[in-house]
């Protein structure tokens, strides 16, 4: 097994995939979990995989904490692409009050604590943005990579 790649990854590493786990007692079969696997030279699929978790989100969740849900994932989605070179793998969980965002990625070390200045222009806010909007938020060390992921309560319409 070469660096970077784990078991979980199956198929093509570069295309983005998509697998839904659905919620067998809710009406229509809806899904209450969202997975995706992104190559790590593809940064349009930031604003791709916005677009699934709004799709994801439309009828479960509506307003604010959507669209922080997804300005959030987007930062997240964007460091990872970014900072790494194995891609990243989101998986999205919705319970009946939380939305649970983790954006895995496949290098080992922790993302360091970073206070931009003015000069950084938009760079380096992405985890102060975390930090500031998410309910709860955390990093979490694996054999190969790490989860940086975020937490949001709202209501379900």
């Amino acid at each position: 097994m070469r660096a970077g790649e784990t078991m979980e990854r199956q198929g093509d590493a570069d295309s983005m995939e998509d697998e839904a786990v659905h919620d067998p007692g809710a009406k229509g079969r809806q899904p209450v979990r969202l997975h995706r696997r992104l190559a790590h030279t593809d940064l349009a699929a930031v604003s791709e995989v916005r677009g699934a978790l709004r799709e994801f989100l439309r009828y479960r969740w509506q307003g604010e904490p959507a669209e922080v849900a997804e300005l959030l994932l987007s930062e997240l989605v964007t460091n990872a692409l970014i900072h790494t070179r194995h891609g990243a793998v989101v998986t999205v969980s919705l319970a009946t009050a939380r939305l649970r965002v983790e954006v895995r990625d496949f290098m080992s070390g922790l993302p360091l604590s970073y206070v931009p200045n003015a000069d950084d222009g938009t760079h380096g806010r992405g985890l102060l943005l975390v930090r500031s909007l998410a309910d709860a938020w955390g990093v979490g060390a694996h054999a190969l990579g790490k989860v940086v992921w975020f937490e949001l309560e709202g209501e379900r319409p």
